[in-house]
């Protein structure tokens, strides 16, 4: 079990948990929210996102992405903890588990539901596998950002009452630029590992340096998004509760500009998926108040 464990990578999980309390939220803020639904949604979440990451421990590790020399988290499968055959097994069971929650969303709402489903999972495959493995080509913090962010967001709120209102768009925006900062947290500590392995995210595309300029951009932007909804009145006022997260974003920002060693770059990526928890508790929070 440890080893399943090590694999979901615990540290990414708040990524999908994230968007999912605030969709809910904006939901509750509405009076539309329903406890069932917030249960399954997350619960789908959560399984397609340990989907992802089964998924990318197994395509890494048959890539050669994930050597000796790689400076992050210990991976499943290229250490022999998990055979490919166990890790294939275990994508079919996380999918699955996520499509038997789906089952009940879209019986809530409909063929919308489904429809995301079915992209999502066959965009999360297509991650670091098939033809074009897209999270090979620079393209995964776009996966992450759409994702992550806009679907895991808007989709949610769809959820309830088969509405999409501009709040939910403004906040997934901001939800996706927290879970692609975390990608970019562990491209930049993988880019020299990467660019041996020929896995060319935006980290070794464009440098280590432009990645951690990418990264700050990603955490303050998601901040600047609330300002902005708030000053358009698409966000109610007390969303600025959300900056009160804004001092805790300074040590991350600070460690990606100067750290090169592995476990204060893993500290990056687990910081900012703390932060990024907080800032949607924060919102979710203040959509509640107003």
């Amino acid at each position: 079990m440890s080893a399943w464990l090590l694999a979901s990578r615990p540290a990414t999980l708040p990524a999908a948990a994230a968007a999912v309390i605030v969709g809910s939220a904006l939901a509750g803020a509405a009076g539309v929210f329903r406890l069932d639904a917030f249960i399954v949604i997350l619960f789908s979440a959560l399984a397609i996102q340990v989907g992802v990451n089964f998924a990318n421990d197994l395509a890494d590790a048959e890539k050669g992405a994930d050597t000796e020399t790689r400076i992050g988290p210990t991976r499943a499968v290229a250490t022999g903890l998990l055979s490919a055959r166990q890790m294939k097994r275990g994508i079919m069971v996380a999918f699955g588990l996520a499509a038997v929650g789906g089952l009940y969303l879209i019986w809530l709402a409909g063929w919308v539901i489904l429809a995301i489903g079915v992209v999502s999972i066959i965009a999360a495959l297509g991650y670091t596998n098939g033809p074009i493995p897209y999270g090979y080509y620079g393209l995964g913090e776009l996966f992450v950002f759409i994702f992550f962010g806009l679907v895991a967001t808007v989709g949610t709120r769809y959820v309830y009452d088969q509405t999409a209102p501009a709040d939910a768009w403004m906040s997934g925006i901001a939800m996706g630029l927290f879970a692609s900062a975390i990608l970019v947290a562990n491209n930049v500590r993988d880019s020299d590992t990467d660019r041996v392995a020929g896995k060319r995210t935006l980290a070794v595309i464009f440098g280590r340096d432009p990645a951690r300029w990418l990264y700050a951009a990603m955490v303050l932007g998601s901040f600047a998004v609330v300002l902005i909804s708030v000053s358009l009145g698409t966000l109610p006022p007390w969303s600025l509760l959300t900056l009160l997260a804004l001092p805790l974003a300074v040590s991350p920002i600070r460690a990606i500009f100067t750290e090169t060693a592995g476990p204060p770059l893993i500290g990056v990526l687990k910081g900012t998926a703390r932060l990024q928890l907080l800032f949607a508790a924060l919102l979710a929070v203040g959509v509640l108040i107003a």
